[in-house]
């Protein structure tokens, strides 16, 4: 008989949520992981690193294998022990929150009981499961100080010397008279005649620039040009690269492809937009409903799949 009891999960739990968006415990819940940027706050100065912020859906409960698969791995034991642990484990959880209206998953975060009896869950803020922020750890900067120079310049101001300047009075001296007529003649000589020199060198230019003009006009009528081979258009294909997704509705996964093709072609038929995914490490052909690029989305059209035609249809996180 297996001892269940020495069998903690919690761990495990954990180690899975670095690695994925979604880490589901068959019959209780699944977490599920979103990236969070970088942070400031402003009023306290402080700065996060970017990190994975858990959330709880008690929606989805179906076994995907990957927890149980973990386990057994990491306990060397068999999946069917595992699946077994894991069960014993829920039952111990919904038990204390029956008996206390609360329990903790070490790492993870903190569940309740509301008035309403309804599930919250209270995540564990300090842990970072972003592997990309490891060694990165929040910190407060002081206020930068910034010292007032103004009242320092105006006193340098008022301490500088004036220095004034008073016109040097000289005698007269007649000879400097006509030594200035004749400068100043010289200086009237200069600006009558150097207009008439610019434009006579404008006019030469203008000539010469005619001239140049013409010869240009002439070699370009006298020219033919021929192209024997032109060169062929070359056809561009543009490749608009598929975004992928990352929440996606499970139809379901079977042994059989041909069973997996028949399910998707259905899905096709009643206006669904189907996918088949690459058989699983399990051996099975999953089939999708459709994919979505946010968990509301999927959710939202899970919940109406589940009322109207499958009610086992559960959402995958995976990048696809």
């Amino acid at each position: 008989m297996y001892n269940f009891v020495t069998m903690n999960i919690e761990p495990y739990i954990a180690q899975l949520l670095y690695r994925y968006q979604c880490v589901t415990v068959p019959g209780f819940g699944a977490f599920l992981t979103e990236i969070q940027s970088a942070q400031l706050i402003e009023s306290s100065h402080s700065f996060f690193p970017p990190k994975k912020v858990i959330s709880f859906n008690a929606h989805l409960k179906n076994n995907d294998g990957l927890l149980a698969n973990h386990i057994a791995q990491a306990e060397k034991t068999s999946y069917e022990y595992a699946i077994s642990a894991i069960q014993y484990e829920v039952f111990n959880w919904k038990k204390a929150l029956q008996e206390n209206g609360l329990f903790s998953i070490k790492n993870v975060g903190n569940f309740s009981l509301n008035a309403d009896k309804n599930l919250i869950f209270t995540p564990y803020d300090q842990t970072n499961y972003l592997t990309n922020s490891f060694g990165l750890s929040a910190f407060v900067s002081p206020m930068v100080k910034r010292e007032i120079f103004e009242q320092k310049i105006e006193a340098l101001e008022e301490e500088k010397e004036v220095i004034a300047f008073e016109p040097e009075t000289r005698t007269a001296r007649p000879y400097l008279k006509y030594a200035a007529i004749f400068v100043l003649g010289l200086g009237l000589t200069g600006v009558i005649g150097y207009p008439v020199y610019q434009q006579q060198i404008a006019n030469e230019t203008i000539i010469v620039e005619q001239s140049v003009q013409k010869q240009v006009q002439n070699k370009i009528q006298e020219a033919t040009f021929f192209i024997e081979n032109p060169v062929p258009a070359v056809a561009v294909t543009l490749t608009v690269k598929e975004e992928k997704m990352s929440y996606h509705i499970m139809a379901g996964a079977f042994r059989d492809e041909k069973n997996a093709q028949k399910k998707f072609k259905e899905l096709s038929s009643q206006g669904y937009k189907a996918r088949r995914i690459p058989q699983n490490k399990y051996g099975l052909f999953p089939v999708l409903y459709g994919s979505y690029a946010t968990f509301a989305e999927a959710e939202k059209a899970s919940q109406e799949i589940q009322k109207t035609v499958n009610p086992d249809a559960w959402v995958l996180v995976e990048s696809l």
